[in-house]
């Protein structure tokens, strides 16, 4: 069998995995089988578009479904992962402030699985190239990141784990 990749979350992102799930398989899919039922009832199905319509609606479910189920399946719980690390070393979870030495802007990241990621909110994955540049450096060191455009220098000012 293929070795699957775990999906680092935390609990609550996981807790909400499963209810979307639920509420896919249950409420969803009965209203998805109900526009169905009613797009048969116009008649010639080889002409019908709301019938068209409703069948990849039931489509892209049973793809989210899907999709949902492996996430849950191979969810990997995480919180602070490196208890043992120093409480001014990145880990997994910790809130970053760091200083964009080239731009001479400060910034604040939480280190999340990817399965968390919002870098809108600033919240970056663990995986990403400033998430993992990041982890396992102290506050007051300085880290080169190699990002898709070049290199990006940061220093960084404070980190917080809890």
């Amino acid at each position: 069998m293929a070795n699957v990749n775990k999906f680092k979350m935390s609990q609550d992102r996981l807790d909400a995995l499963k209810e979307e799930l639920q509420y896919l398989e249950t409420v969803r899919e009965k209203e998805v089988a109900e526009l169905i039922k009613e797009a048969r009832s116009f008649g010639d199905l080889s002409e019908n578009s709301e019938y068209d319509e409703a069948k990849s609606e039931q489509g892209k479910l049973y793809s989210k479904i899907a999709e949902l189920k492996v996430l849950i399946e191979n969810a990997e719980i995480v919180d602070n992962i490196d208890h043992d690390a120093p409480k001014d070393t990145v880990t997994l979870s910790s809130k970053v402030r760091v200083l964009d030495v080239d731009e001479d802007v400060e910034e604040e990241y939480e280190i999340v699985g990817s399965q968390e990621a919002n870098p809108r909110e600033g919240r970056i994955s663990d995986d990403s190239p400033v998430g993992h540049g990041l982890i396992g450096h102290r506050a007051g060191e300085t880290v080169v990141v190699h990002v898709p455009v070049g290199e990006v220098t940061f220093k960084i000012l404070k980190v917080e784990n809890n």
